[in-house]
């Protein structure tokens, strides 16, 4: 049965723009809940359940699209453009660190601002859940709040 079959209620988040392959999709990981924008250089990420600590706060496995013609500041590719390991963010750009013991909130902190006005979309991607490995597609969902506005 198809991940996408209606009668599929193991697994709701589904990325086809990541891999595309069913076993991926099918494998437990955490998922976005929300993102908030709280400074002009920082945003705050949630997610549902507790994360690999090591794959949540590697800032390469995160990707920021922006609806600027061109994507500079804190995105990292443009709407038009597919996710692919040489545009995620880099450690020259950024860096992300867990908020509290609960695993599920971290915080990226930019080198630059966000620009005013412009939409962007957190796609973080191979984000184990704790104590697992291997994770290889999207960890955001059709329930996601990985959309914000600059401040």
């Amino acid at each position: 049965m198809s991940i996408n079959h209606p009668l599929n209620t193991t697994h709701p988040y589904w990325i086809e723009n990541v891999g595309g392959r069913e076993r991926e999709a099918m494998t437990p990981h955490p998922v976005v809940v929300e993102v908030r924008q709280v400074a002009s250089n920082q945003i705050v990420v949630t997610y549902d359940q507790p994360a690999d600590l090591a794959s949540a706060t590697n800032i390469s496995n995160y990707w920021i699209r922006s609806n600027m013609a061109s994507p500079s500041d804190i995105a990292s590719v443009g709407m038009g453009e597919a996710i692919t390991k040489d545009n995620s963010i880099r450690a020259d750009r950024g860096m992300i660190t867990p908020i509290n013991n609960s695993r599920t909130r971290f915080v990226i902190t930019f080198n630059v601002n966000a620009t005013m006005g412009v939409l962007y979309i957190l796609l973080p991607c191979f984000v184990n859940l704790e104590g697992r490995s291997g994770f290889t597609g999207g960890n955001w969902g059709p329930f996601s709040r990985n959309m914000f506005i600059g401040l």
